[in-house]
């Protein structure tokens, strides 16, 4: 999953550029209000260092520069390349495996139970990155292929980066991508070698779509789902604006869908429309029944 920033300065060893205090709190204003974002000064050095690459692309002096640009222009191209330089793009495929073990297990069997009527089965994967989370997913439906034989199955992957969903899109990865969390038998069956690469088998990616989407933003256009992977995202929000996302995902989830969160992520203590499942073998949330 996408993470907005690590503990880690993924930058060389120079010296720390001095950025006026001025701009940085501008920037943790910025961030906040576009993408939700959290930050503070004890996060100063991921502003350089994430932001610095784009100051000398742009021709810039300095990250104070880059500041005042955004002030002056009313053009969304540059800020939104601030957003996405803020992005590190944490992921891999099956990561963690246990929720992956529940879907096909347990959660999927409860739709094709629930659904019989519609044979519709929707799955969302939320700030997927460069995809390998929603074609994990996809390939956990392949292997249910006689299960869901006649059903309509398509799993949305959303980003707010544009150049991580071109990747996404695009569905080829190194050999060090899927030596992450695949196995050797699913990597031979899903995907196909194309030189020192492989791409996803056409029998998997024509289940997923992408979309570039701000979790800020109104859910409504995106329509309803039976299962949600919102993973390893909230932690990067403060606690009205994780509330804000949770509520929204109750209203995009179908009656009797199914939410997973990140194993350190809960709904408990910030908002009361969720329920905690103990399942078997893992956790996941259902939606607060109306009393």
């Amino acid at each position: 999953m996408p993470c907005p920033y690590d503990d880690r300065f993924d930058g060389d060893d120079r010296e720390m550029t001095v950025i006026a205090r001025e701009t940085l709190s501008f920037f943790f204003t910025f961030f906040q209000r576009e993408s939700g974002l959290v930050l503070d000064e004890s996060k100063t050095y991921l502003i350089e260092s994430r932001l610095d690459p784009l100051v000398r692309a742009e021709g810039l002096s300095s990250i104070d520069e880059l500041r005042k640009r955004i002030q002056q222009e009313t053009s969304p191209v540059l800020k939104k390349k601030v957003i996405e330089a803020m992005t590190t793009n944490e992921t891999s495929f099956f990561r963690d495996i246990t929720p992956f073990t529940v879907l096909k297990t347990t959660v999927i069997p409860e739709v094709v139970k629930a659904n019989q009527k519609s044979r519709r089965l929707r799955i969302w994967s939320v700030a997927c990155s460069t995809g390998q989370e929603p074609y994990s997913l996809a390939m956990v439906v392949a292997e249910l292929a006689p299960e869901l034989q006649g059903w309509d199955v398509r799993i949305l992957g959303t980003d707010i980066a544009d150049k991580v969903l071109d990747r996404a899109q695009a569905g080829v990865y190194t050999q060090h991508e899927v030596q992450r969390g695949l196995s050797v038998a699913y990597l031979m069956r899903f995907f196909a070698q194309q030189g020192d690469e492989w791409a996803v088998k056409p029998e998997v990616k024509h289940f997923v779509q992408f979309r570039q989407f701000n979790l800020l933003t109104d859910f409504s256009s995106l329509g309803t789902f039976d299962v949600i992977f919102l993973r390893n995202v909230l932690i990067y929000f403060d606690n009205a604006t994780k509330k804000q996302i949770l509520d929204r995902m109750g209203h995009a989830l179908s009656p009797g869908g199914t939410l997973f969160l990140g194993g350190t992520e809960t709904p408990i203590g910030i908002t009361d429309q969720w329920v905690r499942v103990k399942l078997d073998q893992g956790i996941c949330y259902k939606k607060q029944r109306s009393a």
